[in-house]
């Protein structure tokens, strides 16, 4: 999830008062089965995790969702949600859960509790199919130019990316241009514009299956990092029971065949939260 998508998370204390007001407990799998359906925050602008087609909210969080809801014989429900302020809306009582590709950070993990990793989250870069020999790596856009979106990861990485590339003995980027959107970036890879373009690595994996054979992607350009299912702290038998059936679906295999059914790869996930980089 972006650095824009991270922006106004409130304090602790106004959440703890916003969750007094709305839950008196902790939420428990009989409430949940009582009410016959789980209640799930998302942003529904973010394909392949939440996005709406022909109004329908429909991804990959949204079909993992209904699976793991299915064994508890309930309706898996998305509330589409404005992301700066998904959180404070989850201790409002809004919803039960938040699924939307949240990636662990210090900050969020002082404010929610955080299921085990089901999605990567990392910077990887998207490249012209037809580069793919020629730019393997950071070293390999020594004099090019890179796209990052404003306000992004990317945009945030990008300064730390070409010191590294310089202390290697290399020239850096010939220049870095700055675009409101993703989907502007791409067409300017695309028109040769720019050389490279960084986001996470699942979002360019959709790019990959829906424009095929004219892009690659480099993985591994930035510091890792995952995204987890996020939940009020007291939350504590929902996250066990989301752990239980995450685990369960890695094991069974089918995690996995629903990354390949909408990213067209598999994650390399950590079996526990990771230690968040900030």
């Amino acid at each position: 999830m972006t650095l824009t998508r991270r922006a106004a998370l409130a304090t602790p204390a106004i959440l703890a008062a916003a969750g007094a007001a709305a839950q008196s407990g902790p939420l428990t799998l009989a409430q949940i089965r009582a009410n016959g359906r789980l209640r799930i925050g998302c942003e529904a602008t973010y394909p392949p995790f939440t996005y709406r087609d022909q109004g329908r909210i429909v991804g990959y969080d949204v079909e993992l969702a209904e699976t793991m809801c299915a064994t508890i014989g309930v309706q898996a429900e998305f509330i589409d949600t404005q992301w700066s302020g998904v959180i404070p809306a989850l201790y409002a009582g809004r919803f039960d859960i938040i699924m939307s590709s949240m990636s662990y950070t210090r900050a969020r993990m002082e404010r929610v509790a955080f299921t085990i990793p089901y999605a990567e989250a990392g910077q990887s870069l998207l490249i012209r199919a037809r580069d793919e020999s020629r730019i393997r790596g950071m070293a390999d856009m020594n004099g090019r130019t890179l796209g990052v979106k404003l306000g992004s990861p990317g945009e945030t990485l990008h300064p730390r990316l070409a010191e590294r590339m310089r202390a290697a003995g290399g020239a850096g980027f010939s220049g870095v241009r700055t675009y409101d959107e993703h989907p502007a970036a791409y067409l300017a890879l695309a028109q040769g514009t720019v050389d490279g373009v960084l986001n996470t690595l699942p979002t360019l994996a959709f790019v990959l299956r829906s424009q095929p054979g004219r892009f690659a992607i480099v993985r591994g350009i930035g510091a890792d990092n995952w995204a987890g299912i996020a939940l009020r702290q007291a939350d504590t038998e929902v996250l066990a029971w989301l752990n239980e059936r995450l685990r369960a679906m890695r094991a069974d295999g089918s995690l996995a065949a629903l990354q390949q059914k909408w990213f067209g790869l598999e994650f390399s996930l950590p079996a526990s939260i990771p230690e968040p980089a900030a």
